[in-house]
């Protein structure tokens, strides 16, 4: 049975028509030798970049996601193709299911308090008053301090018989803590530094989104008698929904690319693996045991996982998202 052809108003015949306006506004400039001149001299200046890119960057992607249908392993004698196994062992694995739900056990944990901390905090450095860049620097710091150093001292902090915490627990009369070797402990502790960490980044993009709203709007508001929760309520978060929509956005793919907090905190992957994300496990997987294969199966699972969440989130957040 034949297909009807599509209708003039359908978006095939409208998707054709643009292209083809497209390839018609742009056919003249290839005809001038200028324009020919102009397009080669910035290809060739262009060039230098693609090449990297291509060889730093695509290549790679192109050639891992070619290897993960391969059960190439290290110290093996023999690569063969073997389909989609790789992928169908990976989500059956105990341990990628154990990483899976701890990575989102992370997420959930870290952030929902990592938002509603740094708008706080945004909101208490927006007002005006003197010394407030002070405090806008110190939140700042650990922002920019490296990630490995930042955990190995926070290693120390929580070290169970010499740590700080443990001290100040003992001096106020409660009893030490097993801060990183408690599988209940273990996740909410490097949740606690990825907050330390993170939360001045949040804290500049939500201020810098607090001094956008213009003050007409609240002047307004007080004319006609709005308390501060209500123009809390109806003002600033409706007003500040796209760079909460950005925070939420960012703070989604950070939580499932978090590696260097969990490698320095808990190298062996804590208490019954407890700590043990997706990417260290894939770390794992592919720097320890040597399955390359499967190690690269797994991150384009976790790829998928990502971008199915970022298009979830599109499909949700953005609609509530009001602009100016």
């Amino acid at each position: 049975m034949s297909r009807p052809a599509p209708g003039p108003g359908s978006p095939t015949v409208a998707r054709r028509s643009r292209l083809g306006t497209w390839v018609a506004d742009l056919a003249p400039y290839f005809r001038k030798p200028n324009s020919r001149q102009e397009m080669l001299m910035a290809l060739s200046f262009l060039a230098p970049s693609l090449l990297v890119l291509v060889a730093f960057v695509y290549f790679p992607i192109v050639w891992a996601f070619g290897i993960s249908f391969t059960n190439w392993q290290a110290g093996a004698g023999t690569t063969s193709f073997v389909g989609v196994k790789n992928y169908v062992d990976s989500l059956t694995s105990g341990d990628f299911q154990n990483a899976l739900k701890n990575s989102l056990y992370f997420l959930v944990l870290k952030l929902p308090i990592d938002m509603a901390l740094s708008l706080l905090v945004a909101l208490l450095l927006n007002q005006k008053l003197r010394g407030m860049s002070v405090f806008r620097v110190a939140l700042f710091m650990p922002v920019v301090t490296s990630m490995v150093a930042a955990a190995a001292i926070w290693r120390v902090l929580y070290n169970p018989s010499s740590g700080f915490f443990n001290t100040v627990l003992n001096s106020l009369g409660f009893l030490s803590l097993r801060w990183l070797r408690d599988p209940n402990l273990a996740m909410p502790s490097v949740v606690l530094v990825a907050l330390w960490k993170g939360l001045g980044y949040n804290i500049v993009i939500f201020l810098a989104g607090l001094q956008s709203i213009s003050r007409v709007y609240y002047e307004a508001a007080e004319i006609d008698g709005a308390t501060t929760w209500q123009r809390f309520r109806y003002i600033t978060l409706p007003l500040l929904s796209p760079v909460t929509y950005f925070v939420l956005l960012i703070g989604v793919i950070n939580s499932f690319k978090v590696f260097s907090l969990v490698h320095v905190l808990a190298p062996d992957g804590g208490p019954l693996n407890s700590v043990e994300v997706l990417v260290f496990y894939l770390y794992r997987l592919t720097f320890q045991r040597f399955k390359f294969g499967q190690g690269a199966a797994v991150s384009f699972i976790l790829f998928a996982i990502v971008l199915g969440l970022t298009f979830i989130q599109q499909r949700v957040a953005e609609k509530r998202v009001h602009y100016e």
